[in-house]
């Protein structure tokens, strides 16, 4: 079989996958058999919310810094509008990551669904960040927008490294039918069909089979995905509790009286193999090409969650020709560790220093992409 790997790395990015620190991955792993079947890039390199470590999440700045580093998708949440416009948001409310209070204060707590797409650029998504975090700070990111999913793709289709889209639908009961809309909307901008193929030693994503990925955490969400685009590739994102897999205890971070939440998320345990094993079951029964599961950090933090990347559940994955892709993992420590328990590639808010970590780093630095594009 072609090795599609190769046209999106080269061969000479290709053997510094093989002999960088992720090399225990390497010719035997399983995954990586399975991801050339669907067409998706081996180890991947997922761009949470564009470069957001770097840049204010899902804007301009984050999604084309990611581009020009080499990610291999840009991942992004979609939700929809008042005014039926799909755009890419991860809250479904706006308190956290624009300015709500201030232009619409009477509404500061509404979903973002009761807004139009007109009242939505009227909100300011980046000076959040600067105040979040100063060191990082940028003056061009005060009064970035809220960006539409057509955005986003001119991004994605913008530079000489062509990046695939990894989408999720967010809380998308909130939005009957959303599914359908999407669908629409990458069948309207052509990524449903072949794309044409980025120049020798770019980033070629676009151009393969798994150009675009699905997720959700949803089951109703993957069977809509799924009737909807039956070709396209999907992943079910795992959790415990919630109505997700079953937890071996019923507390919750509430209850339990734990002061820290990533030591809590971290002790906590699937219920069983068998309800595991039941999960990735109906996944598979249902279009699913792969798993996203949540991770345990070993710093800690707020991104770090239950170990669903243990062994067994990534063999279970591989068993079942899936593929496994963890959220969210910004840290050499970790890539190493989770890595040599047989994952597949990772969501990162730091692209990158996954690339560094698969042997793939950028040409250019931070800094300079960011000016050269004008922030």
């Amino acid at each position: 079989m072609f090795n599609r790997i190769s046209r999106t790395l080269g061969g000479a990015a290709l053997a510094g996958v093989l002999l960088s620190s992720g090399a225990a991955m390497a010719a035997n792993e399983p995954g990586k058999a399975i991801a050339q079947q669907i067409g998706v890039p081996w180890p991947a390199v997922i761009a949470h919310r564009g470069a957001s470590f770097d840049a204010p999440e899902e804007t301009v700045p984050s999604y084309t810094l990611a581009r020009e580093l080499g990610a291999d998708y840009l991942e992004m949440d979609i939700q929809r509008t008042k005014d039926g416009v799909l755009i890419a948001l991860h809250d479904d409310t706006l308190e956290r990551t624009t300015n709500i209070a201030d232009v619409f204060p009477d509404r500061a707590r509404q979903p973002l669904s009761s807004f139009t797409l007109d009242e939505l650029k009227r909100l300011d998504a980046g000076s959040w960040f600067n105040k979040a975090h100063p060191d990082r700070a940028r003056a061009s990111y005060a009064g970035l927008k809220i960006l539409t999913l057509d955005e986003v793709i001119d991004i994605a289709e913008g530079g000489k490294n062509k990046p695939g889209l990894y989408i999720e639908t967010k809380v998308p009961a909130q939005f009957p039918g959303i599914e359908a809309d999407l669908q629409k909307k990458l069948q309207q901008r052509g990524w449903l069909s072949e794309r044409p193929a980025a120049a020798k030693g770019y980033v070629n994503t676009a151009h393969m089979p798994g150009r675009v990925v699905l997720q959700t955490f949803e089951k109703p969400s993957l069977e809509l995905l799924q009737k909807s685009m039956p070709n396209v590739p999907k992943v079910l994102l795992l959790w415990l509790g919630d109505g997700s897999i079953a937890a071996s205890s019923d507390a919750t971070f509430k209850t339990s009286g734990a002061k820290d939440k990533a030591a809590f998320y971290a002790s906590q345990q699937v219920k069983s193999k068998e309800e595991f094993a039941s999960w990735m079951d109906w996944a598979k029964a249902h279009g699913a090409v792969g798993t996203g599961p949540a991770s345990a950090l070993k710093n800690g933090g707020d991104q770090s969650y239950m170990d669903l990347v243990q062994p067994w559940m990534n063999k279970m994955a591989h068993d079942r020709g899936m593929v496994v892709h963890p959220y969210t993992v910004d840290e050499a420590v970790d890539f190493k560790a989770i890595s040599s328990n047989g994952v597949d590639g990772f969501f990162t808010n730091r692209t990158s220093e996954l690339l560094k970590f698969y042997g793939r780093p950028a040409k250019e630095s931070i800094d300079a992409i960011l000016k050269r594009n004008g922030f």
